[in-house]
């Protein structure tokens, strides 16, 4: 699922409470989750760039400077109130959900044009604010950087879906940085998991390349409606 259109956190992290003891530290958690879905990300970006064109170019700066704010957000969480983002995560998703679902060419055309200078800053600028949310909270990334490709850069669902991967591995490996060091990696658990993620991002990987924009413009609209029932179930 994350591979071919996002938002594995959101079954995989309630999955971990659910299975792991109890007494399990909430960072150990999330920890584990990191570890395991920045392998699935990292196959699942090597199978994309091999066979899609992606814009390196503005790709490798944004990534830089996700690293950094999404390294920056995971040791400021502890001071931010975030009580209030699940309410505004929430309207952003019914906004994209609906929008993705009224405009039915909306990242079906492969785009011919090379990208402006406006477009690079804009890059920059969404680098890093996408960083800083991973860091942060992080639901959904990956989910948001693909829509943001796909209304703000007219990228079709696989070359969005493509560069969404290079920048949200960087924000995983960035929060990595921090969970590794503090010890919140359970090796014992994160390496099957791992496994298991590597062999979900290769699959998904293919079969969405296999499926082609129409099926992920399909996909990518059940997941944000499954994101909206999750939010939604966790604000009542």
């Amino acid at each position: 699922m994350d591979a071919a259109v996002g938002g594995g956190g959101l079954l995989q992290i309630p999955g971990l409470f659910g299975v792991l003891p109890a007494q399990t530290p909430a960072p150990v958690v999330l920890g584990v989750n990191k570890f395991a879905s920045a392998s699935g990300t990292l196959v699942a970006t090597a199978q994309y760039t091999r066979r899609i064109s992606v814009p390196w170019a503005m790709l490798i700066p944004a990534a830089v400077l996700a690293f950094g704010f999404s390294y920056l957000g995971s040791h400021i969480v502890v001071y931010l109130p975030t009580s209030w983002m699940k309410p505004s995560i929430l309207v952003i998703l019914i906004v994209m959900a609906a929008y993705t679902f009224l405009k039915k060419d909306l990242g079906q055309v492969e785009r011919q044009s090379v990208l402006t200078k406006r477009e690079y800053i804009n890059g920059l600028i969404i680098g890093a604010l996408i960083g800083l949310y991973d860091g942060v909270f992080g639901p959904g990334t990956g989910s948001l950087l693909a829509f943001v490709f796909v209304r703000f850069f007219a990228f079709d669902f696989i070359t969005a879906t493509a560069s969404s991967k290079v920048i949200n591995l960087t924000t995983n490996l960035a929060a990595l940085c921090f969970f590794i060091p503090h010890h919140y990696v359970i090796w014992h658990w994160a390496i099957p998991l791992a496994i298991a993620n590597l062999t979900g991002g290769l699959i998904g990987a293919r079969l969405a390349m296999r499926g082609g924009t129409k099926l992920l413009r399909k996909g990518f609209i059940v997941l944000l409606c499954i994101m909206i029932g999750r939010f939604g179930y966790d604000l009542m």
